[in-house]
C-alpha cells in the first residue's frame, strides 16, 4: 500500500466483510479473525479494483516492507535527511543492505536507487502541480543538492525539464478555462 487512501480502502473493505482490523499500515494489515477462503477472495477482488493486491507469501512481504521504508523515507524527506538510507533500511528490516538491495533487484526488476529516484520524481511532479513552490524550494525539500541535480534527474525520468512540465500545467489550465 502506498498511501493513506490505500490504508482507508483496505480498512473499509475488511470491515465490509465483517472483519475487525487490528492494524492497517502501509503494506500490511492484521485482523482479529481468521479469514475464510471466501473472505480472502472477496477482499482480493475488492482491492484489485483500486490497483492493490494481497500478498501472502514471505517474499512479497519483504518486498512490501522495503517499499514501505523507501516510501516513508521519500515522503518524510526533512526528518531523515541526515540519515544514510542503506543504514536506515538495514536497521528497520534487520537484514544487511547488500542482501536487501539484491533481493529488491531480483523481485522488482529495478534497483533500490532507481525506485527511490522514481518515487522522488513522482513527488516532485505532485509538488509542481499542486504546491506553489519554486524549483529551488522543491529541490531543498526533496534533499537534492541543487536545482540542477533535480532537473537532471527529472529530465532523465520524464523526458521533460521541470520548467517545461510546469508550463504544460499552465497550458492545461488555460485550455480548460476556455471551455
Amino acid at each position: 500500500m502506498a498511501c493513506e487512501s490505500c490504508k482507508f480502502v483496505v480498512k473499509t473493505e475488511l470491515e465490509k466483510l465483517g472483519l475487525h482490523p487490528k492494524h492497517v499500515d502501509l503494506g500490511e494489515a492484521e485482523v482479529k479473525e481468521k479469514l475464510t477462503a471466501d473472505q480472502k477472495k472477496k477482499f482480493d477482488t475488492a482491492i484489485r479494483k483500486v490497483g492493490l493486491q494481497v500478498t501472502d507469501h514471505k517474499e512479497g512481504l519483504l518486498l512490501e516492507k522495503i517499499k514501505k521504508v523507501i516510501f516513508e523515507y521519500v515522503n518524510n524527506r526533512g526528518e531523515k535527511s541526515n540519515v544514510n538510507f542503506s543504514d536506515l533500511l538495514s536497521s528497520e528490516l534487520n537484514y544487511s543492505y547488500s542482501y536487501l538491495a539484491s533481493y529488491f533487484s531480483d523481485m522488482h526488476a529495478s534497483t533500490i536507487e532507481q525506485y527511490i529516484i522514481s518515487l522522488k520524481i513522482e513527488k516532485v511532479k505532485e509538488m509542481i502541480l499542486f504546491d506553489d513552490l519554486t524549483l529551488t524550494e522543491i529541490a531543498h525539500q526533496m534533499n537534492y543538492s541543487s536545482v540542477a541535480h533535480l532537473s537532471t534527474q527529472f529530465k532523465k525520468v520524464t523526458g521533460l525539464t521541470p520548467t517545461h512540465f510546469k508550463k504544460l500545467r499552465a497550458r492545461r489550465r488555460i485550455v480548460l478555462q476556455e471551455l
